[in-house]
């Protein structure tokens, strides 16, 4: 008989089994995940995993809360918490598809990646991400650019 460990992690779905730990190298805390799971849970496929969980806040806009992004193979979600009423609310729900000129900035100073897409609706958004240290910066910029370029550039030589 398995332990009940292992049936339970078997049920996890791939967004389940990968968001958790990406939100722990991000240094997310817990009860800020389970507080903001149920709005990624209605916009990310169970089987598209989380290579990227982090917090952010909007550079043009300061005072309008904290945000929470998550990144997958083919979403980019970013959720809203305002400051005073604790709050959430959807900010953007876009498949990477329908985001243009994207592009970001790694700035290992500041220990910060800035991040600017252009929505569907033509909305210029953007998101600065602080990290802990340089090693992190790094990473994040590698996260990013397979999930940008290299993805992209792999889609276009299939079609």
């Amino acid at each position: 008989m398995l332990p009940r460990f292992a049936a339970v992690k078997r049920r996890m779905d791939v967004f389940s089994r990968t968001f958790l730990p990406a939100a722990a190298e991000a240094g997310v805390a817990i009860p800020t995940v389970s507080r903001h799971m149920p709005i990624f849970r209605r916009c990310v496929e169970p089987d598209d995993p989380a290579i990227l969980v982090t917090r952010c806040t909007r550079p043009d806009a300061p005072m309008t809360g904290d945000f929470l992004m998550v990144l997958t193979y083919r979403r980019l979600v970013v959720t809203r918490e305002t400051r005073v009423l604790h709050r959430l609310q959807l900010h953007l729900n876009a498949n990477l598809r329908h985001l243009s000129n994207v592009t970001w900035s790694p700035d290992v100073r500041d220990t910060a990646v800035e991040m600017c897409a252009t929505a569907v609706d033509g909305v210029r958004e953007r998101f600065k991400m602080r990290l802990g240290d340089a090693e992190q910066v790094w990473h994040f910029d590698a996260l990013l650019k397979h999930v940008f370029s290299e993805r992209r550039r792999n889609v276009s030589l299939a079609a």
